[in-house]
């Protein structure tokens, strides 16, 4: 289901948009629904979607959080200036051991965000590498319908060298229906390295 209502207006960086606007890119972003979600990234095919999507973030002003699975990710918070660094950024280490997995640990966090009304939106790229992959890592689509929060479908088009951050929409739980309805908005955007773009499906 389409989220056409935008109630959470943010105040980016008029810096930030100089920037972007200077290199020739543009954010398109009018709100969000709502206060907690999840917002996935496609495609991620380049080194580059790192800064273009620092900068579409500070140009926004929306705090974002990710979390960090590999054991060498998650270790990188105990350096002193670069975990201080990551944190700031909204990097979280994630418990891989934890009873309930990474899923449920940041499905409960996201419900208790929503009941105290606190601000967690969750940021992923779903492909999981700029490497092609033939299938998407499905742990976004189960944290988004265990939370019950909108998802966010964001993508970085090289081609016409835009941010797109404007479809949210509430997932169904019906996975080929949603999975469809994903492919329909997200298939089509251009990375960086085309060729290293994964189809847009996952196995839920």
């Amino acid at each position: 289901m389409d989220l056409t209502e935008r109630p959470v207006q943010l105040r980016g960086s008029a810096i930030a948009r100089r920037l972007l606007h200077w290199a020739g890119w543009q954010v398109r972003f009018g709100g969000l629904p709502a206060r907690q979600g999840v917002a996935i990234v496609y495609p991620h095919t380049s080194n580059w979607d790192f800064p273009v999507g620092l900068l579409a973030k500070w140009a926004i002003g929306i705090p974002v959080t990710f979390w960090g699975k590999a054991s060498l990710f998650a270790s990188l918070f105990q350096w002193p200036l670069f975990g201080a660094w990551l944190r700031g950024l909204g990097g979280r280490p994630v418990d891989r051991l934890a009873p309930n997995g990474i899923v449920g640990q940041m499905a409960e966090e996201l419900k208790a965000a929503r009941d105290e009304d606190r601000f967690m939106w969750l940021a992923l790229a779903p492909e999981g590498t700029r490497r092609f992959q033939d299938t998407w890592r499905s742990g976004f689509y189960h944290v988004a319908l265990a939370a019950k929060v909108p998802l966010a479908l964001v993508y970085f088009d090289f081609a016409e060298r835009v941010v797109g951050v404007e479809k949210f929409i509430m997932l169904s739980g019906d996975a080929q229906a949603d999975i469809a309805l994903v492919q329909d908005y997200l298939g089509h955007r251009i990375g960086k390295r085309p060729g290293q773009a994964g189809p847009v499906k996952w196995k839920a």
